[in-house]
Protein backbone atom coordinates (compact mmCIF):
# COMPACT_ATOMS: atom_id res chain seq x y z
CA UNK A 1 0.00 0.00 0.00
CA UNK A 2 1.44 3.29 -0.86
CA UNK A 3 1.01 6.77 0.94
CA UNK A 4 1.35 10.37 0.14
CA UNK A 5 3.29 10.99 3.50
CA UNK A 6 6.48 9.46 4.57
CA UNK A 7 5.63 7.36 8.25
CA UNK A 8 8.76 7.86 9.37
CA UNK A 9 8.73 11.74 9.52
CA UNK A 10 6.76 13.24 11.85
CA UNK A 11 6.35 17.38 13.47
CA UNK A 12 6.10 18.53 16.77
CA UNK A 13 2.54 20.42 16.61
CA UNK A 14 1.10 22.51 19.28
CA UNK A 15 -2.53 24.27 19.89
CA UNK A 16 -3.68 27.59 21.13
CA UNK A 17 -3.74 25.67 24.76
CA UNK A 18 0.34 24.93 24.11
CA UNK A 19 -0.89 21.61 24.35
CA UNK A 20 1.84 19.42 22.28
CA UNK A 21 1.74 16.24 20.52
CA UNK A 22 3.26 14.59 17.15
CA UNK A 23 1.75 14.04 13.41
CA UNK A 24 3.15 12.63 10.57
CA UNK A 25 5.12 15.14 8.38
CA UNK A 26 3.45 16.55 5.51
CA UNK A 27 -0.55 15.43 6.58
CA UNK A 28 -3.23 17.98 6.93
CA UNK A 29 -3.19 19.16 10.87
CA UNK A 30 -6.50 18.98 12.62
CA UNK A 31 -8.45 22.40 13.17
CA UNK A 32 -6.98 24.65 15.91
CA UNK A 33 -2.92 22.63 15.70
CA UNK A 34 -0.04 24.57 13.81
CA UNK A 35 3.26 22.90 13.47
CA UNK A 36 6.18 24.52 16.11
CA UNK A 37 8.79 23.60 13.42
CA UNK A 38 10.45 20.73 14.89
CA UNK A 39 10.25 17.72 12.95
CA UNK A 40 12.19 13.96 12.81
CA UNK A 41 11.88 10.68 13.45
CA UNK A 42 9.09 10.21 15.95
CA UNK A 43 11.54 9.66 18.71
CA UNK A 44 13.00 12.58 18.21
CA UNK A 45 10.11 14.81 18.48
CA UNK A 46 8.98 12.78 21.51
CA UNK A 47 12.15 13.64 23.06
CA UNK A 48 11.76 17.39 22.01
CA UNK A 49 8.17 17.56 23.39
CA UNK A 50 9.24 16.35 26.48
CA UNK A 51 12.08 19.38 27.22
CA UNK A 52 9.44 21.73 25.94
CA UNK A 53 6.08 20.75 27.41
CA UNK A 54 7.05 21.19 31.19
CA UNK A 55 3.37 22.58 32.66
CA UNK A 56 0.89 19.89 31.45
CA UNK A 57 -1.97 22.65 32.26
CA UNK A 58 -3.88 24.23 29.60
CA UNK A 59 -2.67 27.98 28.84
CA UNK A 60 -6.38 28.89 30.17
CA UNK A 61 -5.82 26.91 33.47
CA UNK A 62 -2.62 28.40 34.33
CA UNK A 63 -3.79 31.88 33.71
CA UNK A 64 -6.69 31.43 35.33
CA UNK A 65 -4.10 30.21 38.41
CA UNK A 66 -2.23 33.08 37.63
CA UNK A 67 0.99 31.49 37.12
Amino acid sequence: MSTDTDLSTFAVVVNDEEQYSVWPAGRTLPAGWRETGFTGPRGACLAHVDEVWTDLRPKSLRQRMGA
